[in-house]
């Protein structure tokens, strides 16, 4: 049993571009979640948790390291994380787990640390410090791929081709099944390179596993019975403008983000931009996308059934939650980025078997990606790093409520460039100047763009479709003032505390220093 005699297990399941709308624990008219909503019964669902950047590497070092971006610096795909920080693994390693992934991170890793031929130095896709990588699952998905042929399944298409509808005969959306069954899907590969792992484990001994999804990420097709388990009628309105063409009218950077999404990234062999797909097709794909939730959900299900089996559910603490979330036709958009509420509200789950008081509760309050890394720490019995920009969650999962706790999310979104300077070209602004931050709050969000480009106000009580900017309305720039200030002064609060929290007097050192940082402990 978990006690003072032994620390307990510990799994970290992340899903790739989950909408924290999209659980029916969460109240989603349409989508069902039922494994999802079994663990949110038995742990705490936090319904209003934010991620903390987007694409994926930013978003993942956000929440590995429990760092804002303007500290651990992950600007895009492919942008190094310093060496220096610590993180989840490195930190579960140091208290001797042996902390094993399966699936990917994203990480692109320091090269000041590489000589200059490693092949690790050509990809964003390389491992967190501190994982041992039992099953890797990049995005070219040879390993899927190579078991897909094992058992007869003909995968000489490849990725992303693979991923195509078995009966496609033009370009129009439907939903129809890829050549792969429900049983055969990448999450269900990975599911049971877990579950076999999981009966190599000594009860004795915790162990710390992370399983990292890539479903619901595009493309987008789901394996029968999901592919029609939801009707493209049903589910709530789009928020949106009349047309992509007066959504491009109410920012400059939205003209551009928009300009630049195509169909094919989406549904491999689709031609054309994203914002030209009808109505219907958006409806079509958004039911695909809920039923590859719910063949994520089906697969966590059969985790839970694993675990239970080898006599670890009670002992073992559960975090579920996404990288980031999607658009999925809001705005007339598909996929991440930016600063809209859809591509940045998440969900997450904790379970902990320790702490049952306040089982199957709901928090409202505002939690942040950065809030996953101190929480563990916690839930180890450890302290937090005090450097960290994160909290730790584990009041809530007791019953209580903190003291003090944030009333608003953060997050950040950096659309360099430094390979090809699309972004620098269009705006005629540096790199650097290629970066937006944003504070929300029950009522008002606010959005600060560098290189001159105009803020953004919304009321998000009374305009949650963010379709309304106040920015520009003389009855509400008191208002843009004061969010323009509260965000200055989260960013001065944030800024690296690595070192700052110390100093060094004639007795020594006074104050926190990690004892972490960089560590290969």
């Amino acid at each position: 049993m978990t006690g003072k005699a032994r620390r307990p297990n510990v799994l970290l399941i992340t899903c790739d571009q989950w909408r924290g709308d999209c659980l029916s624990a969460a109240g989603h008219p349409v989508v069902k979640t039922p494994n999802a909503d079994t663990l949110a019964a038995e742990g705490v669902l936090f319904k209003r948790h934010y991620g903390g950047a987007a694409p994926c590497s930013p978003a993942r070092a956000c929440l590995y390291t429990g760092l804002y971006q303007m500290n651990n610096r992950v600007c895009r795909n492919g942008s190094p994380l310093d060496d220096r920080h610590g993180n989840i693994a490195l930190y579960a390693r140091s208290l001797g787990y042996d902390p094993t992934l399966f699936g990917y991170t994203d990480v692109s890793l320091d090269p000041r640390r590489l000589a200059p031929g490693d092949p690790r130095l050509r990809t964003y896709e390389g491992v967190l410090p501190g994982f041992t990588p039992r099953q890797l699952l990049p995005e070219h998905q040879k390993q899927w791929l190579s078991w897909l042929g094992q058992q007869g399944i003909d995968a000489g298409a490849g990725f992303p081709n693979i991923h195509r509808p078995v009966d496609e005969t033009d370009e129009a959306v439907t939903e129809a099944p890829p050549i792969y069954s429900k049983d055969q899907t990448p999450t269900a590969f990975l599911a049971g390179e877990f579950v076999r792992w999981l009966g190599e484990q000594e009860q004795a001994k915790p162990w710390f596993a992370h399983l990292s999804f890539i479903s619901p990420h595009p493309p987008f097709i789901v394996p029968e019975p999901y592919n029609t388990l939801y009707d493209s009628a049903g589910g709530p309105a789009f928020h949106r403008a009349e047309s992509w063409r007066a959504e491009a009218q109410s920012h400059p950077y939205l003209a551009y983000d928009l300009s630049r999404q195509k169909r094919a990234k989406f549904r491999p062999g689709s031609a054309g931009k994203v914002h030209d797909w009808s109505e219907d097709d958006f409806r079509r794909i958004r039911a695909i996308y809920y039923g590859m939730i719910s063949e994520v959900d089906a697969q966590l299900g059969r985790v839970w059934q694993a675990v239970k089996a080898s006599g670890a559910w009670d002992d073992t603490v559960i975090v579920l939650t996404s990288d980031h979330a999607e658009m999925m036709g809001d705005h007339f958009m598909l996929g991440k980025g930016g600063y809209f509420d859809g591509s940045y509200h998440i969900p997450l789950i904790i379970r902990d078997p320790r702490h049952r008081k306040a089982a199957g509760a709901n928090v409202d309050r505002f939690t942040e990606a950065v809030d996953i890394f101190p929480t563990l720490i916690d839930l180890l019995g450890e302290p937090p790093e005090q450097h960290l920009d994160g909290c730790s969650l584990k009041p809530f999962l007791s019953g209580g409520t903190p003291a003090a706790w944030r009333d608003a999310a953060h997050w950040e979104f950096d659309f360099r460039s430094i390979a090809g300077g699309e972004a620098e070209q269009h705006f005629g602004i540096a790199s650097r100047q290629c970066n937006l931050a944003v504070i929300r709050t029950q009522k008002f969000k606010y959005v600060h763009f560098g290189g001159g480009l105009p803020p953004l106000l919304f009321n998000v009580e009374t305009d949650p479709g963010e379709l309304a900017n106040l920015a520009t309305s003389p009855a509400h720039l008191a208002t843009r003032l004061e969010f323009a200030e509260r965000l200055l002064a989260w960013r001065a609060e944030h800024l690296d505390q690595s070192l700052a929290l110390a100093e060094l007097t004639e007795n020594g050192v006074v104050g926190h220093v990690s004892n972490r940082l960089g560590s290969r402990e």
